[in-house]
């Protein structure tokens, strides 16, 4: 009943920049938290960054300094700026958000985007 939508991965140098974006749509009455997570091959999977309602941050401390995390509570949309890449941050990242249907005291929803390759690399 809530779909993400994400977008913005790909190939980049050591030291680049990419910036993800996930938007989310459908029954929603009110979104709460907004994150991104990722998972490389052959590790668990990690949280990289989650922003609340009320705008409050988190990172994951592999990406503090490095990575920040924004949202756009207009489109329901969620974003997270790269800088200074690394090949440690090849993973695919996944977006998720969390919140009401309908209204805001309609039933909780937990949703998961279907991720997005980042590539780091020479």
């Amino acid at each position: 009943q809530v779909q993400l939508v994400e977008s913005g991965g790909g190939l980049v140098q050591p030291g680049g920049s990419l910036r993800l974006s996930c938007a989310a749509s459908g029954s929603i009455g009110r979104i709460n938290a907004m994150g991104w997570y990722r998972q490389a091959p052959g590790k668990q999977r990690e949280l990289v960054a989650t922003v609340t309602g009320s705008a409050n941050t988190k990172y994951g401390d592999s990406v503090k300094g490095r990575f920040t995390i924004s949202r756009d509570n207009a489109k329901n949309t969620v974003y997270l700026q790269m800088n200074s890449l690394k090949p440690e941050d090849t993973a695919v990242y996944q977006c998720n958000v969390d919140g009401n249907l309908y209204s805001y005291s309609g039933p909780d929803f937990y949703s998961y985007g279907q991720g997005t390759q980042v590539t780091v690399s020479s």
